[in-house]
């Protein structure tokens, strides 16, 4: 039957049909949002239980020896404390450095390849260097002869560099200083100009008879950089055969501005021109205060055009420089 036109219309007729909620609905609503809760959780978790593994070291260790792919971030963590201001005990912790040397060991004779494995290997170098004690020293002298991997050998001799450092700063010194400097000679030949680099920073750390014998060698190295570090080490050990390279570094010119180059590659290779002329200006204050006398005449005449440079860095330490030589010659 027809309804009246003027028969009122029940509001419930206008309504769609009122069905149960479906199985896909209830998990978009409470199962979905319950599952990004949990993650965010347990991130938090993670985050804060790393954060206090320092208040026990032996949780480091135990953290490093499973076989996780989280373990590089606590060694990260570890190298990070033992820089920061609670990290005195721990850097003269003999037991930890020893175990972190076994890990290191484990982890590369384990043949495990990978960002993983590589990314550990190189927080566990690091941390290693950031100790103030002897026994952290042989794994890392170990990863530098054994090793055939250029980052692992490369982390060892840098890391080497700090930990010499340190352990003078607190009066102790290597048990063998011998092995030590020849394990950083032999990776000095590598075919690998990043760890020839290291090798002469390291050396110039280092000093000895040996060493200097193997600065002088990189002196003469194909790489720019590497005969930079080279004549720095040598700067630092009272050297004055560094003159020669050290003006190299002191004559390099500023970049010339070119429509080939791009705004970013144009500042970097400022960047690094000032970065060589400005440790050039500090080698040859360490060899001015180490011998206390002027340097050679065609050195002083560069330092001196220098303090007209369109960097200020540079200005400022040729101006220094100047300054500790007019105090000798006078």
């Amino acid at each position: 039957m027809a309804t009246s036109p003027n028969q009122p219309i029940n509001p419930d007729d206008s309504l769609p049909p009122v069905e149960p909620p479906s199985a896909a609905f209830l998990v978009q609503l409470f199962l979905v949002p319950g599952v990004i809760v949990a993650i965010i959780v347990c991130v938090w978790l993670a985050f804060h239980w790393l954060a206090h593994l320092g208040n026990d070291p032996q949780a480091y260790v135990r953290t490093l020896r499973r076989a996780n792919e989280g373990r590089w971030q606590a060694a990260l963590n570890l190298a990070n404390d033992l820089r920061g201001p609670t990290g005195s005990g721990l850097k003269s912790d003999t037991k930890l450095a020893s175990e972190l040397g076994s890990i290191l060991d484990d982890e590369v004779g384990s043949g495990r390849i990978g960002e993983q494995s590589e990314t550990l290997r190189l927080y566990l170098c690091r941390a290693l260097g950031e100790f103030t004690v002897p026994e952290a020293s042989p794994a890392l002298v170990r990863r530098v002869i054994e090793t055939n991997d250029d980052a692992t050998t490369q982390a060892a001799v840098e890391a080497l560099a700090v930990l010499s450092t340190n352990l003078e700063n607190s009066g102790r010194s290597f048990r063998d200083q011998d092995a030590v400097v020849d394990a950083v000679l032999s990776a000095s030949i590598s075919t690998n100009s990043g760890v020839r680099n290291a090798c002469g920073f390291t050396l110039g750390v280092l000093g000895g008879e040996k060493s200097v014998a193997g600065l002088l060698r990189l002196l003469g190295d194909p790489a720019s950089d590497v005969r930079s570090n080279a004549a720095l080490g040598l700067a630092r050990l009272g050297q004055t055969d560094a003159y020669e390279t050290l003006s190299e570094m002191l004559s390099r010119q500023d970049v010339v501005l070119s429509s080939k180059a791009s705004a970013d590659e144009m500042q970097s290779e400022r960047y690094k021109r000032a970065l060589i002329v400005v440790n050039a200006l500090r080698g040859v204050t360490m060899l001015v205060d180490a011998t206390n006398q002027p340097p050679p005449t065609g050195v002083t005449t560069l330092i001196k055009d220098l303090q007209q440079d369109s960097v200020a860095e540079i200005r400022s330490s040729a101006a220094a420089v100047i300054l500790k030589i007019n105090r000798i010659v006078e």
